[in-house]
């Protein structure tokens, strides 16, 4: 009987609320407990004293299985809003013990009336602290657009800008012209894809292609166009059923913000001082400020660090946000850098533009672990790297077995609670990272991840052009021009038909990001399977093996895609798409 890896802790993603009906609890253990039994009860069901409280057995189900743990969940409904509970653990020889608050008992401690028990105690099911995401995220496919490099239309605006088809020598300070004007020309085009949702890279005025040194807030930088383009584009695209999230480069400006130019001239006696972490009476000079002379985004001198405690930073970018859904009727907004804008910052905007519009959609740039930042009241969700990380792994190493990859996937969707998992937003490549063609090294690779990410629970999204498998390294390479006349190739249409047949598999019943998923055949070799669906049920097969397999759908199957799959056989490489 081995008792470390049992653990629990009653709140945050351990039991929390689903709905005003329902809470959610999870127990951690190690490999060796076979069996969980969650001992519940209200904490007055035996008076007020609490004495001869016992509580009444619940069988929980093994939910989750990691590297090193596994972890049990159940749903209950408690009948006045309010729950008491501890745990009983068995193991492989029929012994037992019970988790409390306190640690782990024997089983005859709960029985013995003369001592304390540290039971857990949920308080209330308050509806203000259930985490409730807008709900029409859950089945948005998004489409991220990097302005400069998308497309371009004549709108009378002059500069040296790339030849488009010019990819040769594109490097960190490259501008091809992209605008809004050429955006807005290709509204349908993305709609026909199957796109819901559209993710921009900044918009506002700033002195670079990727405009995340931002001059101006309220200004759409004239490169790309105007504020009314934006707008109008904004209602073209809802008229489409498309909705537009902008990003938020909160956590830092350019120097060429008003603020950090008063700083400049005016230094301590500024007024906008405070609104930045500066450390050094020589902050003024340039170069990288790994001198600490004043902090800034990553070294770079050009975006030095915003304070978001101080409340005159608060206050100036809240009424930013409220501008920005007057104006254009934004439906999102991604916060750049997201882990290193305060948390009151953020429970403070979630609270002012809640109140604005009460769907608005709030994702934060974090890269790891991002639960602190999800209990509802900050971030509605955060772009999922840790399982795009998952895939990039997994088809990179061969030594890793389907059960690493179970184990790997089951990991990122312990993170985070149920709801917050229906619109965490997935991707495989962004400006961030080598594009996925390029990372996953072959055609077959890209297809079975994109195949995956349209598949799994959340909100996936898809970086401009790999719906036609457009390839690059990191920055700038990942950052090319959208290569327009792809759509005349018949190699790349191929590659466009099979992104639009999965985007259209991820908009049936069962695959839908409410619906449950469930792993098939762990023990298999390189060889993924897992359902989804509940009255729908799909089934998805993704064969990285060094072997054909046998797969033989039923007579009432219906093959939804595939991928190197004919007569009940999916080849190496190959995808295999079913819905009964």
């Amino acid at each position: 009987m081995m008792l470390e890896g049992i653990y629990h802790k009653c709140g945050f993603n351990d039991c929390y609320c689903l709905n005003e009906n329902e809470l959610k609890i999870n127990l951690h253990t190690n490999k060796s407990v076979k069996k969980a039994v969650l001992m519940c009860d209200d904490p007055y069901s035996k008076g007020i004293s609490g004495q001869n409280w016992t509580g009444n057995p619940v069988q929980m189900h093994l939910s989750r299985s990691l590297s090193l743990e596994n972890i049990f969940s159940v749903i209950v409904q408690p009948e006045y809003k309010r729950l008491q509970y501890y745990f009983v653990i068995y193991f492989d020889n029929d012994t037992s013990v019970c988790l409390l608050e306190d640690g782990i008992h024997q089983i005859s401690f709960v029985n013995r009336c003369e001592l304390a028990k540290h039971y857990f105690k949920f308080g209330w099911m308050n509806e203000s602290d259930i985490c409730i995401p807008p709900k029409w995220v859950e089945n948005t496919v998004w489409y991220q657009i990097f302005p400069d490099r998308f497309c371009r239309v004549d709108d009378g605006y002059k500069a040296n800008f790339v030849d488009w088809n010019d990819v040769g020598c594109i490097d960190y300070k490259s501008m091809y012209g992209g605008n809004i004007k050429g955006i807005d020309s290709k509204l349908e085009y993305l709609s026909s894809l199957g796109i819901t949702g559209i993710y921009f890279n900044p918009i506002f005025k700033s002195s670079t292609n990727h405009k995340y040194n931002t001059d101006d807030y309220l200004t759409v930088d004239p490169a790309f166009g105007s504020n009314e383009d934006f707008a109008n584009l904004v209602k073209r695209a809802h008229s489409l059923g498309i909705k537009v999230m902008i990003d938020a480069v909160f956590n830092h400006t350019s120097r060429d913000f008003f603020a950090f130019k008063d700083v400049l001239k005016n230094g301590q006696s500024s007024e906008y001082y405070n609104w930045y972490y500066i450390n050094s009476p020589e902050f003024a000079k340039s170069g990288n400020t790994k001198d600490g002379r004043y902090y800034s985004f990553a070294f770079v001198s050009d975006m030095p660090k915003l304070n978001t405690n101080n409340k005159a930073v608060v206050d100036y970018f809240t009424d930013v946000c409220k501008k920005w859904i007057s104006m254009f009727e934004i439906d999102g907004i991604r916060f750049d850098v997201g882990n290193e804008i305060s948390h009151s910052f953020i429970k403070h905007l979630n609270l002012e533009l809640k109140d604005v519009k009460p769907d608005i959609f709030l994702l934060g740039e974090i890269w790891t672990d991002s639960s602190s930042y999800l209990a509802g009241d900050e971030y509605d969700s955060v772009m999922n790297y840790p399982f795009m990380f998952s895939l990039d792994t997994f088809f990179k190493d061969k030594s890793l077995c389907t059960k690493d990859f179970v184990h790997q996937i089951n990991y990122c969707y312990s993170l985070y609670k149920d709801q917050t998992n229906r619109v965490i937003f997935n991707q495989l490549d962004s400006h961030d990272v080598g594009r996925i063609i390029t990372r996953a090294g072959s055609y077959d690779s890209f297809i079975q991840q994109m195949a995956i990410l349209m598949t799994m629970p959340g909100s996936p999204c898809i970086y401009y052009g790999t719906e036609f498998a457009l390839d690059g390294q990191n920055d700038p390479y990942n950052r090319k021009p959208m290569p327009w006349k792809y759509l005349d190739c018949s190699e790349h249409q191929s590659v466009f038909n099979q992104i639009k047949a999965l985007i259209a598999v991820r908009k049936l019943d069962c695959f839908k990001s409410e619906q449950p998923f469930d792993f098939v055949n762990m023990d298999t070799q390189r060889l993924i399977h897992y359902t989804r669906g509940t009255e729908q049920k799909g089934s998805v097969y993704i064969n990285d093996s060094d072997r054909d397999v046998e797969i033989y759908e039923n007579s009432d199957s219906k093959i939804v895609f595939s991928h190197k799959y004919s007569d009940s056989k999916l080849k190496k490489g190959g995808v295999l798409v079913i819905v009964n």
